[in-house]
């Protein structure tokens, strides 16, 4: 449903998050690692997540990636997929197909109107905070 890069950067999001909640920042090389992810494409998707003020970015010998406490608490999972992956997830046909709507369904679009609802209700209301918290009780894992 999302793409490979929306992916990591819902994972590297929330790494950050649980690394800036025992105040550490993290470098992109650590990211990778703890994400499984090439560090190329992970630095690529973390200038993403900058750039769009999901996470913060500070150079310098004590630099790498945090987010500050308040900003767990607001920052959405919508907010990382629109900017890796735009609206599209939103708007795109289930089937793939270049055109799909109400007068010209495709044979799924009715059944995918309350799918695509559900899931926009859900990465608006969920927290960074709230995947960073079951990660650190050990309830969830970022890679097997």
């Amino acid at each position: 449903m999302f793409s490979k890069a929306c992916e990591y950067g819902i994972r590297a999001a929330v790494y950050v998050t649980l690394q800036s909640l025992d105040g550490r920042r993290v470098g992109v090389n650590e990211i990778a690692k703890e994400i499984d992810s090439p560090v190329a494409f992970t630095a690529k998707i973390l200038q993403q997540l900058t750039r769009y003020k999901v996470i913060h970015s500070v150079k310098g010998p004590n630099g790498g990636f945090e987010i500050e406490r308040p900003d767990m608490d607001t920052v959405k999972l919508s907010m990382i997929v629109n900017a890796i992956d735009g609206d599209q997830i939103y708007v795109g046909c289930g089937l793939g197909l270049k055109e799909c709507n109400a007068q010209k369904p495709c044979p799924l679009h009715d059944r995918f109107v309350d799918v695509r609802t559900d899931l926009r209700r859900m990465l608006e209301n969920t927290s960074l905070f709230d995947l960073a918290t079951g990660l650190e009780k050990g309830l969830t894992q970022l890679k097997r």
